[in-house]
């Protein structure tokens, strides 16, 4: 942000308020007192302010000149649900809650350039300035767009950043096409028959179903997706038996992971090629298989017209 004469930008301002939401971080959907601070920033710099969009979202408008050009520039507003181990005069003041993904940062990056644009007013056309409720997996821009943003606010584009930790402060790092994945998340439970361990032939055994599983499905990013096309199938939790009965094979195994992809068309192959694996290898094991796939975050460039 410029320190010219023409431009009394209060960088110590910002830095304090930066700080304030820091030790005062609050959950997606609950940034009640973020919410109020923001709206009252803006209406203090001249801008028309719209609050409760998605809940605890706010949209600032500012308009100037006779431009017929709309854009938006968007923050995120929301903390994460971690206790704050470090020790700053600013840490957080909120039990297992604090600003760990920066979006304090983001939310004053945004009220500075709305400050600094209400202020220079050196262009011609609206600008809506949009803080988003709930980034951290809760859905907060799909609730903003289930309450219209669209349509009471239509754009021609629309910006975000992330900070970067690692990045000179004065440097920007874009790339071509999608930045960040989809990020959804997914269930097998193989169904066996328990039976002691000594015994395996008496019962149906669940924990090597699971383990030829575990296995095979890192064949789906490897032969299934196109290897021009990035792809992530992890597991990252599993269950079954008990360690304080090792002769016993379980009757149900459960394994859950996460799935990531950058177009629609691998989401929808990775959501069926799991599903085929878990089937097909509870079939030769003689088992039974369940599957869902939870689908939580589209990637990050998905149009709006595939969000609604």
């Amino acid at each position: 942000m410029s320190h010219g004469h023409n431009d009394p930008f209060d960088l110590d301002a910002m830095i304090a308020l930066r700080r304030d939401l820091h030790a005062h971080p609050e959950l997606g959907f609950e940034e009640e007192r973020t919410s109020q601070i923001v709206a009252a920033e803006l209406e203090a710099a001249g801008i028309e302010v719209h609050r409760g969009m998605g809940k605890t979202g706010v949209v600032g408008t500012l308009r100037v000149g006779d431009g017929s050009r709309s854009i938006a520039l968007r923050a995120d507003m929301d903390a994460l649900a971690m206790p704050e181990l470090g020790d700053v005069p600013y840490k957080s003041g909120t039990a297992n809650t604090m600003h760990a993904c920066g979006h304090d940062g983001h939310t004053v990056m945004l009220l500075a350039a709305a400050k600094h644009l209400a202020r220079t007013r050196a262009f011609s056309g609206t600008v809506h300035f949009i803080f988003q409720p709930a980034e951290e997996g809760r859905g907060g821009a799909r609730a903003m767009l289930d309450d219209g943003f669209l349509d009471r606010f239509p754009i021609d584009a629309v910006y975000g950043l992330h900070n970067m930790p690692g990045l000179a402060t004065d440097e920007m790092a874009v790339v071509v096409g999608p930045q960040l994945a989809s990020s959804d998340s997914w269930e097998v439970t193989f169904h066996g028959v328990g039976t002691h361990g000594a015994k395996p032939h008496l019962g149906r055994d669940p924990m090597t179903a699971a383990a030829h599983f575990l296995t095979a499905i890192h064949t789906i990013v490897a032969r299934i997706v196109d290897p021009l096309q990035p792809a992530v199938v992890s597991a990252c939790a599993i269950t079954g038996g008990d360690f304080r009965a090792l002769n016993v094979i379980p009757d149900d195994v459960r394994i859950g992971g996460t799935a990531r992809a950058y177009t629609p068309q691998v989401r929808d192959q990775l959501e069926a090629e799991i599903g085929t694996l878990a089937q097909g290898i509870a079939t030769t094991f003689g088992i039974r298989a369940s599957y869902e796939f939870k689908r939580r975050i589209p990637r990050s460039s998905t149009p709006p017209s595939q969000l609604r």
